[in-house]
């Protein structure tokens, strides 16, 4: 089976949810002798003649298109945003809007390469032409018209309040008439297929869950570290882990630190903006992009998921099970994965309940322990070494059905 794998922005490093998904989807597609696959990765910001060798070496077939969008500076950003703020589709799709990625995808398509094309994430739908010659499958890592209406509603700052509520207003339209072109989707969870099948009944749909290296997230041993360490790992410029790491230093985090006076809080993730190194303090560290994350995971004695904002389904608590780790999160954050509060992990969904649980797992060591045991066995079952196969067992099943006919829908929004 040939595949064209299309996605917007650079795939290394691998430090993001979507980023993890993909790349190990990739990775394992990729060692299967049935299976040619070539990603095509377009990027703006600098030119990175090292991440271009780099993918190459990860990925062997992959092809890079540098677009010199803005990407790396946020004034820049910021005035990319307004110039495009005129225009139908949302500014996630409008800034991955590039022409020559156009002519390359429509080209490659057409050309009798390749027997079936993914596009990861719907920021690079408008890359693909209207009228498709091949079976093309939307990988949708979330629904993303959910994920800016609760950014809005949680948003303080009336600008970007606004700017997340206009977004909201593109994105629902435009998400909605997306997914009717293309010939398959793939749902990270069964929750997503039912949000989506809300938005167009008429969609073809399959879930393929989340999956997590069992070999980098190993079994750790049961922490006894003092003083006791509750740890957050995300990437700390995302707006949802903002939110989430905010609101747990502001309403959590002072019931514990009452209960445990010398516990500390982690903030584990690459790149975190000024307002998250502002909550650095006696009891918070903000580590900033770090060698590994399973080296902090490893020491936790709880780990935390205060989600109040999201969408498909976070690889966090799969690698933070995977270790054997006992975690509290908002149901937000366990949302669309396999797991059930009091079983595998306990869901608190507001600051009292969820302090509440944290304390008691840090106070009775063998409650803890029976959530570590039941965190490691479930995440055993999702190894992507069994993920990948249900991914390409989609790709197959949508390549015969399709083999004949083009798929055109003349109803999507224009990206200019």
């Amino acid at each position: 089976m040939r595949v064209l794998w299309v996605k917007a922005g650079k795939l290394l490093p691998v430090d993001t949810g979507g980023k993890i998904r993909s790349y190990n989807l990739l990775r394992f597609l990729t060692k299967n002798k049935d299976h040619e696959v070539t990603l095509l990765s377009y990027y703006g910001g600098r030119r990175d003649p090292d991440y271009e060798a780099a993918l190459t070496k990860e990925i062997p077939g992959s092809q890079t298109i540098y677009t010199a969008a803005p990407d790396s500076n946020a004034i820049l950003r910021g005035l990319d945003y307004l110039w495009r703020l005129p225009r139908r589709a949302p500014y996630v799709v409008s800034k991955f809007t590039h022409r020559a990625v156009q002519t390359t995808v429509a080209a490659w398509l057409s050309s009798g390469r390749f027997d079936v094309a993914v596009c990861d994430f719907l920021d690079a739908a408008a890359i693909f032409p209207s009228r498709l010659p091949i079976p093309c499958v939307l990988f949708q890592h979330n629904v993303e018209s959910s994920l800016w209406e609760r950014m809005a509603a949680v948003e303080s700052n009336p600008v970007k309040k606004l700017s997340f509520a206009i977004e909201w207003a593109k994105m629902t339209r435009y998400e909605r008439a997306t997914m009717g072109r293309f010939h398959h989707i793939i749902a990270v969870s069964q929750h997503d297929r039912r949000q989506m099948l809300q938005m167009n009944p008429a969609c073809e749909i399959t879930v393929v869950p989340t999956g997590v290296d069992t070999q980098k997230f190993t079994v750790a041993p049961a922490s006894s570290a003092q003083p006791p360490r509750v740890v957050f790992t995300g990437s700390m410029d995302w707006g949802p882990n903002i939110d989430a790491v905010e609101y747990f230093c502001s309403q959590i985090w002072p019931r514990i630190r009452a209960e445990f006076p010398d516990a500390i809080f982690q903030i584990v993730g690459r790149t975190p903006v000024a307002k998250v190194r502002r909550l650095a303090s006696e009891s918070i560290e903000v580590t900033g992009t770090v060698p590994s994350v399973a080296e902090y995971l490893e020491k936790a004695s709880v780990v935390v998921v205060p989600l109040r904002i999201g969408g498909g389904t976070r690889l966090k608590i799969f690698e933070a099970m995977a270790m054997g780790k006992a975690l509290v999160s908002t149901s937000i954050g366990a949302e669309g994965l396999e797991v059930e509060s009091g079983r595998d992990l306990l869901l608190a969904d507001d600051a009292s309940s969820f302090s509440d649980a944290v304390i008691m797992l840090l106070h009775n060591a063998e409650t803890r322990r029976k959530f570590e045991q039941a965190a490691r066995q479930l995440a055993a079952q999702f190894d992507w070494s069994r993920i990948v196969p249900q991914f390409a067992a989609v790709l197959r099943k949508v390549t015969a059905e399709n083999t004949v006919g083009n798929r055109t829908d003349d109803s999507i929004p224009a990206t200019s």
